[in-house]
């Protein structure tokens, strides 16, 4: 009866304790991450759900190696560690589309970048490409000297920074916060002997585990676009007027529309001049007898008809 009692209560009370420390995960882990977790990618006007000095003393040790982006730093101390994303869009006019890109991939080879996307067509017969870059910050300057020197005309350029230093250390604090639920979860499962526990533990041991991996995935890569910034360049060449238009110009194609034109008056001319003869002329040579013939006709009717001199009355009272 003694060894019924003492298992008895812990049986009773484990599914309270998991339950109670599930909440208290769950709590910590989703607090502020659709707001923080969606405002990666904007304005670092865009405020995060707790601001970045909360976190100061929470981040240090933070991540999967114990260290964190700001690591116990004073905040108000100057940081030098400030996680920045770095964009630029440039549009360059160079002499020869495909010697440009070779030049270019060398240089920002050179500098330890790589080409994240690239596109090349023919625009109006001309080659036009354009070209994604991913580059080192710390040679960010470099790269984009390298750029405009290869062009013959830098016709757009526009650059960003954005700040996610917030970012990072929530997403720290919140993965050491469920690595902290994982590890007192793997001890409530070692405890627990029931089947029905066990399972329940388990489940909720995978759910943290899953959270734990997309935040460290979220982590990364905004560690990957801090690390390395962003270079969208579009190339062309120049695109002469006076050029373009004697290229296009074919003297052999416009003495053969001319000709071609000419050909088709004469052709017009000639034709109605067929008509004229065939059809034409034979119909109003009719229709000029027969106007002379009625002339003719009506002349003599009225000849015919003409009245004599009237007749001389005698005067009153002649014999």
């Amino acid at each position: 009866m003694r060894r019924s009692r003492t298992w008895g209560r812990p049986r009773r009370t484990l599914p309270s304790f998991i339950l109670l420390l599930t909440i208290g995960a769950l709590v910590a882990a989703c607090s502020g991450s659709a707001a923080i977790l969606s405002d990666v990618g904007d304005s670092i006007g865009a405020a995060p759900a707790r601001p970045a000095e909360q976190f100061v003393g929470e981040a240090d040790g933070a991540g999967t190696d114990g260290s964190g982006p700001i690591g116990g730093r004073d905040a108000a101390a100057p940081r030098d560690d400030a996680l920045i994303v770095r964009t630029a869009q440039l549009g360059l006019q160079v002499e020869d589309v495909d010697g440009a890109l070779a030049k270019v991939q060398q240089a920002i080879g050179g500098l330890g970048g790589y080409i994240g996307a690239s596109t090349r067509s023919l625009q109006d017969d001309h080659p036009v490409a354009s070209v994604t870059y991913r580059v080192p910050v710390e040679r960010w300057d470099e790269a984009l000297v390298a750029l405009r020197g290869l062009a013959t005309e830098v016709l757009t350029e526009q650059t960003d920074a954005m700040e996610v230093t917030a970012q990072a250390v929530d997403l720290d604090a919140r993965i050491k916060n469920l690595r902290a639920t994982e590890a007192a979860l793997q001890g409530v499962l070692e405890k627990a002997v029931k089947i029905p526990d066990i399972l329940e533990v388990q489940a909720q041991l995978s759910q943290v585990r899953e959270q734990i991996e997309q935040l460290v995935a979220q982590r990364v890569a905004l560690g990957d676009r801090a690390a390395l910034g962003t270079i969208q360049v579009a190339y062309g060449t120049e695109v002469i007027a006076v050029t373009q238009v004697t290229e296009s110009w074919d003297p052999a194609a416009e003495i053969d529309q001319a000709t071609a034109a000419l050909v088709d008056i004469l052709q017009t001319i000639a034709s109605a001049g067929i008509w004229f003869a065939i059809v034409w002329l034979p119909v109003l040579f009719v229709l000029a007898m027969i106007v002379l013939v009625v002339a003719v006709l009506v002349r003599r009717s009225g000849a015919l008809r003409r009245p004599g001199p009237p007749a001389t009355i005698p005067a009153a009272g002649a014999d």
